[in-house]
C-alpha cells in the first residue's frame, strides 16, 4: 500500500486497565495545539467545573476542555442523573464532531457511557462515519466495546504491570494522576 501524505482523520482508542489513557490523549492534544491545530476535549466522568491539572493548563493556553459529569460513575448515588449528564455530553460531542470546526476532538472516559449502555455504540460509530474526513477523534477509557475497537484506526491497550497503590498503598498523587 502506498503511504498517503495528506491528513486523514483517524479514530484512536486508548483503553485497558492501566494508567495513561487520558495522559496519552493529552499528549496528542498539546502536540497538535503546538502545530496550530484546533483542539478540543470533552470529559465524561470529571465533574462539571473540575479544576484538575489538565484543566488549569488548558485554560492558560486557551484550549477548550469541557467537563460534564458528577465524579466517579461507579460511586454515583443518583445513576439517573449520571446517565443524563453522559447523554447530554454525548449530544454536545456529536454536534462538535459533525460541525467540523476542530481538527482533533478527545472524548475522555467516554467508553464508560457506552459500556453502561447510556449511549449506543452503533450511534457513536454512525456519527464517527459522518465526521469530516480530516477530523481526528480520540476516545479514552476502560471497557472499550469490541465494535468500537473493530471500527477504530488505532487502538492502544494500557496494561497495568505495577502501580504504587497496589504495591505500597500510595494513593493517587497530584500532578501524576490528577
Amino acid at each position: 500500500m502506498k503511504p498517503r501524505r495528506e491528513r486523514h482523520g483517524l479514530v484512536i482508542v486508548n483503553t485497558g486497565d492501566g494508567k495513561g489513557k487520558t495522559t496519552a490523549a493529552l499528549g496528542v492534544l498539546f502536540r497538535a495545539w503546538g502545530r496550530d491545530f484546533r483542539v478540543r476535549m470533552f470529559q465524561f466522568i470529571k465533574h462539571t467545573g473540575a479544576r484538575f491539572g489538565e484543566q488549569r493548563a488548558a485554560e492558560r493556553l486557551g484550549i477548550r476542555i469541557e467537563a460534564l459529569g458528577d465524579g466517579f460513575t461507579w460511586l454515583s448515588k443518583d445513576m439517573d442523573r449520571t446517565t443524563a449528564l453522559a447523554v447530554e455530553q454525548w449530544g454536545r460531542c456529536r454536534e462538535a464532531i459533525l460541525q467540523g470546526d476542530d481538527d482533533i476532538i478527545i472524548l475522555d472516559e467516554f467508553t464508560y457511557a457506552m459500556h453502561y449502555g447510556w449511549v449506543s455504540v452503533d450511534e457513536v460509530i454512525d456519527t464517527l462515519k459522518q465526521r469530516p474526513r480530516t477530523l481526528h477523534v480520540i476516545i479514552t477509557g476502560r471497557y472499550a466495546p469490541q465494535e468500537l475497537i473493530d471500527f477504530a484506526d488505532l487502538v492502544t491497550e494500557m496494561r497495568m504491570v505495577k502501580h504504587p497503590y497496589e504495591t505500597q498503598g500510595i494513593k493517587a498523587q497530584q500532578g501524576i494522576e490528577f
